[in-house]
């Protein structure tokens, strides 16, 4: 989960990145009324550094600003926040978890603390905190957000449901609540409910790789075999090196019988697999293109 609230002096939300949650929507970065104290100069430093791209700078402002004052939970919860936009999850926990501490109030730091602990695959602490956010703010999505994951990942379709529907009430404008809430229908058999999700995250976002190859797959399974080669286009065309798009679009083929096309796509499929090194798929591609070759043949 990244999105990400940067916080200067001791106004909170001075910038939303674009990540996992919500698509780019910038604000100006707020700071407290001067004088700012040393720690606040600091602070304000490191989200400037951050806008300028320059995360390393950005981390040590932060934390020479926890170090100046370790009583500015904002210098705590950005430096969290900094560490784990650089996939240091162990550090950017603990900075959330000090922020927490300085000011148990503080919803956002709790959010990110969970989704930090979340990509570390500590999912039972994670909840912890994530409902602990939702307390705090009943209208924090993006706590209900990585709160949907998290039942999702345990096995919880119901409860996943119930949270990702809070967070796309909540965020209506991030696609990525649809899409999981997509594969959960998904997964329980409820294909035109699935359908309906997977089309409002392409709606919010065109480019959204992923969403569009899982509407492709179920638009396949109901052999509707010209959308679904569209919606497989689609992701390709978002994502060039989204492997899954072509071998969704090999399949087409194959069932269309347009053998040639579909050796084409899968060739590009199974490159595309073993130089991302995922072994597995890419010997599935294999295997599909020899169908797709054999078949040719057999004409």
């Amino acid at each position: 989960m990244v999105d990400f609230r940067w916080s200067a002096g001791l106004a909170i939300a001075a910038w939303l990145l674009a990540g996992n949650m919500a698509g780019a929507m910038d604000r100006p970065v707020t700071v407290a009324q001067a004088p700012l104290s040393a720690a606040e100069q600091e602070l304000s430093r490191g989200v400037q550094l951050i806008q300028q791209g320059q995360p390393d700078a950005a981390i040590a402002a932060f934390q020479r600003a926890t170090e100046l004052d370790p009583n500015l939970a904002p210098a705590h919860y950005n430096l969290g926040l900094a560490l784990r936009q650089q996939g240091q999850l162990q550090a950017a926990a603990n900075a959330f978890y000090q922020a927490t501490q300085v000011d148990p109030s503080f919803a956002l730091a709790y959010a990110n603390l969970g989704a930090a602990l979340l990509e570390g695959n500590n999912l039972s602490i994670s909840q912890q905190y994530l409902e602990r956010a939702v307390q705090l703010d009943p209208e924090l999505g993006l706590a209900y957000y990585n709160l949907g994951l998290v039942h999702r990942l345990q096995g919880n379709a119901e409860e996943a449901i119930a949270a990702l529907q809070q967070a796309a009430r909540f965020s209506p404008n991030a696609p990525e609540s649809y899409y999981h809430l997509g594969l959960v229908y998904q997964q329980q058999g409820r294909s035109d409910t699935a359908v309906a999700n997977f089309q409002r995250a392409v709606e919010i976002n065109p480019g959204y790789a992923e969403a569009h190859y899982s509407l492709g797959t179920l638009q396949f399974e109901q052999g509707d075999l010209d959308t679904a080669l569209n919606s497989f286009r689609s992701s390709a065309q978002a994502n060039p090196n989204y492997a899954n798009a072509y071998y969704g679009a090999g399949l087409v083929f194959i069932e269309q019988q347009r053998y040639a096309e579909a050796q084409r796509v899968l060739q590009y499929a199974r490159d595309l697999y073993t130089n991302q090194g995922n072994a597995a798929w890419a010997n599935n591609a294999a295997q599909l293109l020899q169908q797709a070759q054999q078949a040719q043949g057999g004409q």
